[in-house]
């Protein structure tokens, strides 16, 4: 089983530079979006063979998720029915989650709110991630639990390519990497480090200053699986290669 994520930074601008092409060719079982950047209706993508789950922004032009699936689930969750007043504003109107309910796995993708500049956005960031958290594990109480996306958080020094000078950046602040290593502490893998634990290999890349060009970049686009369900983990690639966006996708293959 293959599945994709892949922040598209705009899919009507990707759709203009070959996402279609691109989806065909991955050729992925559940294919996840983040930052759409869409309304309803504002573009037809209709493949045949999947279903689409979609979670919009209020905000036009702003955020936004979601889920091609060839697989029928058993129940779609937008949001994720946190129990936080904090962050019920932000889901309802940010379109950042959603779940698939699949009969083995949950399939959870996500677009984590950037911490912004001058860390406007740290505090709020910090209560993000122990809902997040607290929303996975109950959902692994249940069943084992996927989670992909742009995780907006670079969580080790391997994982970009400046962190001495990046070091209290959105994305690399010690309060961000601790919350990650916390939510892997309690009972999930980074798959591909686990399979690549010394490959550099980045899936972020900033328009300025010609860095994909020269390879400086950031890994903050993840699959996460539940360490229960680590031993169907086949494989976990970065299609650095895959142009479209300032993300490229990534991928995981699950074992039947």
């Amino acid at each position: 089983m293959k599945l994709i994520s892949w922040n598209v930074n705009g899919l009507r601008a990707c759709e203009g530079k070959g996402f279609s092409e691109t989806f065909k060719q991955l050729d992925a079982d559940f294919f996840c979006l983040q930052e759409t950047k869409m309304q309803a209706g504002q573009l037809d993508l209709d493949y045949e063979g999947y279903r689409s789950y979609w979670n919009y922004a209020e905000k036009k032009g702003y955020s936004g998720t979601a889920i091609f699936s060839r697989h029928e689930p058993l129940s779609v969750n937008y949001g994720g029915g946190w129990k936080l007043e904090d962050c019920a504003t932000i889901l309802d109107i940010e379109g950042r989650i959603i779940t698939l309910e699949m009969p083995d796995f949950f399939l959870v993708t996500v677009y984590t709110p950037n911490s912004q500049d001058e860390l406007r956005r740290l505090d709020f960031r910090m209560t993000w991630e122990d809902a997040f958290r607290r929303y996975l594990l109950a959902l692994d109480q249940e069943k084992p639990v996927i989670v992909c996306g742009d995780m907006n958080v670079a969580h080790e020094e391997i994982d970009l390519k400046n962190p001495k000078s990046n070091r209290r950046n959105a994305g690399f602040t010690d309060e961000e990497r601790e919350k990650f290593t916390t939510l892997l502490d309690s009972g999930f893998t980074d798959t591909f480090r686990w399979l690549y634990p010394e490959q550099v290999t980045y899936s972020w890349w900033s328009y300025r200053f010609q860095a994909r060009q020269k390879n400086a970049g950031w890994r903050i686009d993840y699959f996460l699986t539940s360490n229960h369900l680590r031993d169907r983990v086949a494989d976990a690639r970065i299609h650095t290669d895959i142009l479209g966006s300032d993300h490229c996708p990534v991928e995981l293959l699950l074992k039947p």
